[in-house]
């Protein structure tokens, strides 16, 4: 793992929060309790502010980073896909769900419960609002909202990143390839 400090910032990463050895964090970055970061993850907090709060799961290959003197504030038990790219956005809101290969843009926002779908590009200050799933290119508010049995579901698998950080730094040992 990778966390080092840039020009005197130092990332904060929470008590029970896992950094996998080949993500990179650096700069002014703070992460939540009980956070997972996966492999391939970059979190860079060299010119702008980056804030993730507890149990967010950053999946494999995503890419998080601010705009010089910004900030990039995540929320609480979010998810963010694998090969996922946030970029400057205002605010990902507690508990949403950003899918696979989508990107949320400067200045954007995503809404409590809210799902941006894979794939997704969320333009430049657009807000999907809470509860709401957004899809395609540009992204595209559906009428359709979530429901209860999607955020059910959608617990259990927060749930299990949140196990996986607690599992991973004592799950792992060197193979003997002898």
């Amino acid at each position: 793992m990778t966390v080092s400090s840039f020009e005197n910032k130092t990332p904060q990463i929470g008590v029970g929060t896992y950094v996998h050895p080949s993500a990179d964090v650096f700069g002014d970055v703070t992460i939540g309790e009980g956070c997972w970061i996966g492999p391939g993850a970059r979190i860079r907090g060299d010119y702008g502010v980056i804030v993730i709060g507890d149990y967010t799961s950053v999946e494999d290959n995503c890419v998080i980073h601010a705009r010089p003197g910004e900030q990039t504030t995540i929320g609480d038990w979010v998810t963010i896909g694998h090969g996922a790219v946030i970029h400057n956005v205002k605010m990902l809101h507690n508990f949403a769900i950003i899918g696979m290969g989508a990107v949320v843009s400067d200045w954007a926002e995503v809404g409590r419960w809210a799902v941006v779908g894979e794939g997704a590009v969320v333009r430049q200050g657009q807000m999907v609002p809470d509860e709401h799933i957004a899809v395609g290119v540009p992204a595209r508010v559906l009428e359709k909202r979530v429901s209860d049995e999607y955020k059910l579901e959608w617990t259990r698998f927060k749930e299990t990143y949140v196990d996986l950080a607690c599992r991973y730094p004592i799950g792992f040992a060197p193979v003997d390839e002898t």
